[in-house]
């Protein structure tokens, strides 16, 4: 009877014993080695605390500096959203490695060496860390943006043909018309005295830029309207805050089990979001079903539910991975474009000379008809302008990836396990890259080719995991800037207060007011 009680004991204490050394082996083993392999080549940083890391130090530096407004609107903004960056890299130099909870990050700021990174060759063996995928999990899961390895490369290319040729020229007219629709709302609103007389009206410019965006990409890619999808987009920029929230707390073994305020208001919109996608997808799907369609059609939702059929070896798409596809693409598709736009409309309100010299171009490159793919070409000071804007505010101020085996990098060795965390924003803003003027707003230095695409400038990442929408975003956001500029003249209200916050995304606080005038022809 002894016996047996041992033996049964043994069994119940193998598995909590295994249990217990991977979490010692990944909270306090694995770290400490690559803390010490790192130190062993130069690389220092901030202590860190058990489980929390450098966690609460940076939450404590960031609430400072982002809780006031600033006094002025002026674009010298790292310091402001990054100030945890300005410290460490004044005290351990470009290199440094700072902690997420367990998870060791170096920052990477050398340009050669972030070309070497983003490149092809390192396209296997890096990508998401498990930590971004937990963050990331109810938001919009293992989609594109969070895939690694061959699901990477199966979804990519799955997703590619949707944004490129003349699929991408058949969604101007699209661009075009939800954008005439959305001047239509604006006219109405200046027109009802919503900001003051004289003609002007005063709106918030991003909520506009928002539903257009959402328009386009709900007409484009999902045969829907942004009526139909307003409830997603609701929900998804709810559970992108709440994942934002709960990022910055304590991340220790099982937190997310937790049933917290936090995980359970996320779990809580996450179903949501999925049983509006799961109507949208079965919809679809009903129209071959009962032979009203041939095909799912041939816009992003179509190709995902095609490949649904289709058996890969060691790739499925399954419905899971069909919706986490879906959001992404619902909230990638509007949310960083939308930003772009109000950051430019915001930078153009504040310099009203490149404000008008866009408007004369767009004026003589397409006269009074609407733009066409043919037209956005020779909008070069536009081109311009919209880089700047993105260069000074890029909707996504940090590019990470993780190591998922040893791989030599530079002059480094870079063990698995590293995540790689660079600071697209601080690269943006740098004095050493850019020059003195490097805060302040002049598309000339986009003139020429002369900024290295890739190297230093990467509002899109860069290599073969760059954002596969970028040439669907720059076609959106020409149109609409170019129709924007042709019936309105605005500048930025008394009452905009500039407080740039980072919510995964870069955002204006409080939105950006602008006084619109309707032009006359």
């Amino acid at each position: 009877m002894a016996f047996i009680t041992i033996l049964l004991l043994m069994l119940l204490l193998v598995p909590l014993l295994r249990v217990v050394y991977v979490i010692v082996s990944c909270y306090w083993l694995t770290p400490r080695r690559i803390q010490k392999f790192m130190q062993s080549q130069g690389v220092n940083g901030p202590k860190p605390k058990f489980l929390v890391g450098n966690l609460v130090e940076m939450a404590s530096i960031i609430s400072k500096t982002i809780s006031s407004d600033m006094d002025s609107i002026h674009h010298d903004i790292v310091a402001r959203l990054m100030p945890h960056y300005i410290l460490w890299s004044g005290q351990y130099g470009k290199r440094f490695i700072y902690w997420c909870g367990s998870e060791p990050r170096m920052c990477l700021t050398e340009t050669e060496m972030i070309k070497e990174l983003l490149s092809a060759k390192y396209t296997q063996i890096s990508g998401k860390s498990w930590l971004q995928q937990q963050n990331s999990k109810h938001f919009i899961g293992k989609g594109l943006l969070m895939a690694n390895g061959d699901a990477w490369y199966h979804q990519r290319h799955i997703v590619a043909p949707a944004f490129m040729g003349d699929k991408l020229k058949s969604h101007a007219g699209y661009m075009v018309e939800c954008t005439r629709q959305m001047l239509q709302s604006l006219h109405a609103e200046v027109g009802s005295g919503g900001g003051g007389g004289g003609g002007g009206g005063e709106v918030e410019i991003g909520k506009y830029f928002t539903r257009v965006t959402g328009d386009i990409i709900s007409r484009t890619e999902f045969a829907s309207s942004y009526d139909k999808g307003k409830k997603i987009f609701h929900l998804l920029n709810s559970l992108q805050h709440l994942c934002a929230q709960s990022s910055r707390h304590f991340w220790f073994p099982g937190s997310r089990y937790i049933p917290s305020k936090y995980n359970r208001e996320i779990k809580a919109r996450k179903m949501e979001v999925e049983k509006l996608l799961i109507e949208i997808i079965q919809s679809r799907k009903d129209c071959v079903e009962i032979g009203r369609s041939e095909s799912y059609g041939n816009d992003l939702l179509g190709m995902l539910l095609a490949e649904t059929q289709k058996k890969r070896e060691g790739f499925s798409l399954n419905l899971q991975v069909l919706m986490d596809e879906c959001k992404t693409f619902y909230f990638a598709g509007h949310e960083t474009t939308a930003l772009l736009l109000t950051w430019t409309v915001m930078l153009l309100a504040t310099n009203p000379n490149w404000q008008e010299r866009a408007r004369a171009e767009v004026f003589h490159v397409c006269g009074d008809k609407p733009p066409s793919p043919d037209h956005l070409s020779k909008l070069t000071l536009l081109n311009m302008i919209i880089n700047e804007s993105l260069r000074l505010y890029p909707p996504a101020s940090l590019l990470p990836r993780m190591a998922f085996e040893d791989f030599k990098l530079g002059d480094l060795q870079i063990p698995k396990g590293l995540s790689i965390w660079i600071p697209v924003l601080a690269l943006h803003h740098s004095e050493e890259l850019w020059g003195k003027d490097v805060h302040e707003f002049n598309p000339e230095r986009f003139a020429g080719k002369s900024f290295a695409p890739g190297r230093h400038f990467m509002p899109f990442a860069a290599g073969p995991r760059n954002c596969v929408g970028q040439s669907f975003a720059m076609m959106e956001a020409k149109i609409i800037l170019a129709m924007f500029l042709t019936r309105f003249k605005f500048t930025i209200s008394e009452n905009y207060r500039h407080a740039p916050v980072i919510v995964l995304t870069l955002k204006p606080k409080h939105g950006v007011l602008i006084k619109l005038t309707p032009l006359t022809h």
